[in-house]
């Protein structure tokens, strides 16, 4: 009976406004689209203009289905206000008018099939029907994306693509970009040069997870290069990009120039040095072998160094090494000159010892063989007498014997050094020296008297009082002492 009435008064209100020439139309004004994150609260507003009150209109959302239908969720009028039971949205929205003409579907815990159009209807009892419609749009930002580099080298210019990089980037929404780069260039597929393919994989989530992979023609270039990936994705009302760490790759390369040359040690080598040779070249084959020869010989090995421990003259010469890529057969070779630096023992002539008289003059040399310049210096008792490979000695007295000792060395190279010795024996006369003696009063107390006397033979030492001696030779003299009682 009530329907009866409202259909009814519906129809005079409309046959009145016919009547009498007037026909108002209703408008509704919507957003375009709305763009929220997932599992957030999204707002759909819907304005609309109208001369009838809020009780001459009523509200109804749609939303449109994957197959286009439109399916009500939501219906407002004067008499009532009812959420459509049985729709993904009966537990999750609700509606307010937040003013005359305004409308606000609210949306909580928005999922990502809630990505569709929203349609709002206005229906006035005097100006028709009129409606208007906003896209939800749902985003996810995905993981962090990640990178992994080939771990094995590859040779250049084999004239094949070879996979070097994945990168890939999880749980996004909408799908996310990737975008290859090497350096500051981004890489595109080039038939022949370089490919870039890419899979997608869409998640129980519905989230959307990406691969790519890189594959290049590797060139010799390639060996310097950094590569990465940017991806991008859109954000609500902007979007974002990231960079995955930068990798390199290993490349293999022939040589086509070869080094050797002495590692250590620096400077000039002396026999008793410990050598190291190494030979290189500026590719990187790991089909490269090496070889070494020393004066044409072969030396066992074929590792890019070469010890040679304890060198003698003997290891002077040149070294050759020669680098043989199995893959091309290209030989490379280049030398370099060792010069192991030596020092013989030092002669002296006269040898050992020699016997002067007082007024003497003797000429002794000291001389050794060295591959470099030496320089020799004549000491005596530690102290420095005379420079040069020749020395004067003059025996004006006694003092004139001793050891002397002739130092022969190369400036050039710390280390090289050697001696030899000349004794020195002076012919005199004993000259006798007492030490002095302390007078005791003290009885039974004993006392032990010495003198020194030099000369050349040893001269004999002779005490007035019977008594146990002791003698020592020293310094081309005697020194005797004993040991009395006073009594």
């Amino acid at each position: 009976m009530a329907a009866r009435i409202t259909a009814s008064l519906l129809a005079a209100l409309w046959l009145f406004a016919h009547t009498c020439g007037v026909w108002a139309v209703v408008e509704v004004n919507m957003e375009e689209k709305v763009e929220v994150f997932r599992e957030q609260t999204a707002q759909i507003t819907c304005m609309y203009t109208s001369d009838e009150g809020i009780g001459g209109t009523s509200v109804e959302w749609f939303i449109v289905t994957r197959s286009g239908d439109m399916e009500k969720i939501y219906f407002q009028d004067s008499f009532q206000t009812k959420i459509e039971p049985d729709t993904p949205y009966t537990s999750r929205i609700s509606v307010n008018r937040t003013g005359a003409g305004v409308v606000v579907l609210t949306i909580n815990k928005v999922q990502l099939e809630d990505e569709r159009e929203f349609i709002c209807q206005i229906q006035s009892f005097t100006e028709g029907i009129s409606k208007g419609s906003t896209n939800l749009r749902v985003f996810e930002r995905p993981k962090l994306p990640t990178i992994e580099g080939r771990t094995e080298g590859v040779a250049a210019d084999q004239n094949e693509l070879t996979e070097i990089g994945t990168c890939e980037v999880k749980n996004g929404y909408p799908k996310p970009n990737i975008t290859w780069y090497r350096g500051e260039n981004p890489l595109q597929s080039i038939p022949n040069e370089v490919e870039v393919s890419s899979s997608t994989t869409t998640e129980s989530t519905g989230l959307f997870s990406v691969q790519s992979k890189l594959s290049l023609n590797v060139k010799k270039e390639d060996k310097d290069a950094e590569f990465y990936c940017e991806v991008t994705y859109p954000l609500p009302g902007s979007s974002a990009m990231t960079e995955t760490d930068h990798i390199n790759i290993t490349v293999f390369y022939p040589s086509t120039e070869l080094y050797v040359w002495v590692e250590s040690p620096e400077g000039k080598i002396k026999e008793g040095d410990t050598v190291r040779l190494r030979c290189s070249g500026n590719g990187n084959s790991p089909s490269s072998v090496l070889t070494f020869k020393h004066n044409d010989v072969d030396i066992p090995g074929d590792t890019n160094v070469n010890v040679l421990e304890n060198v003698s003259r003997q290891d002077s010469g040149v070294y050759q090494c020669t680098s043989i890529d199995m893959n091309t057969f290209l030989e490379l070779s280049n030398t370099t000159t060792v010069n192991v630096n030596f020092l013989d023992a030092a002669v002296m002539t006269p040898s050992e010892s020699v016997i002067m008289a007082v007024g003497q003059e003797l000429e002794a040399t000291c001389n050794a063989l060295s591959s470099l310049q030496t320089q020799t210096i004549w000491l005596k008792d530690g102290e420095e007498v005379a420079k040069g490979h020749i020395v004067t000695l003059k025996a004006t007295s006694i003092d004139t014997a001793g050891t002397y000792m002739c130092v022969v060395t190369v400036p050039e190279v710390d280390g090289m050094e050697t001696n030899n010795t000349l004794r020195v024996f002076v012919k005199s006369s004993p000259v006798l020296s007492e030490d002095d003696v302390t007078e005791v009063e003290t009885k039974e107390e004993m006392v032990l008297l010495s003198c020194y006397a030099r000369g050349f033979p040893v001269p004999v030492i002779t005490w007035g009082t019977h008594a146990d001696k002791d003698e020592d030779f020293t310094g081309g003299g005697l020194v005797s002492s004993f040991i009395c009682l006073l009594t």
